[in-house]
């Protein structure tokens, strides 16, 4: 399984921005039940972000509520984080990650198995 995200980059407080993550090496045995985003800021843990199951539901990190949306294609072969008024604070590495376990904890900050190499956000005030 690989997770390749994109669309990281540079925006001023206030600004938008969209990541990408291109899941591939699911097979009919192993499909992402749980898909999720995390963040991380320059020395701090990885937080979750936001996380959506195989039926659509969503879960998001109160800090981000309102302004980012993540979603699926429906394939589920592409993960989106749409991220809107951006703030100082949203800035780190975006990670993605996956788990192929349906039934199984499915939120914000829950538990993943298979993970990207994840996207720079710069948000500059």
């Amino acid at each position: 399984v690989q997770l390749v995200e994109s669309g990281g980059g540079s925006v001023q407080a206030g600004g938008s921005l969209r990541l990408s993550c291109a899941a591939s090496g699911y097979t009919n045995s192993y499909t992402p039940a749980c898909m999720g985003w995390f963040g991380q800021a320059t020395g701090k843990e990885r937080e979750g972000v936001a996380a959506i199951d195989s039926d659509g539901r969503t879960s998001y990190a109160d800090s981000v509520k309102e302004r980012f949306t993540i979603s699926t294609d429906n394939g589920r072969n592409t993960l989106y984080l749409q991220m809107s008024s951006l703030r100082p604070e949203d800035a780190g590495m975006y990670y993605c990650a996956a788990h192929g376990i349906l039934g199984y904890d499915c939120y914000a900050g829950s538990w993943f198995k298979d993970w990207g190499q994840g996207t720079l956000v710069t948000v500059s005030s």
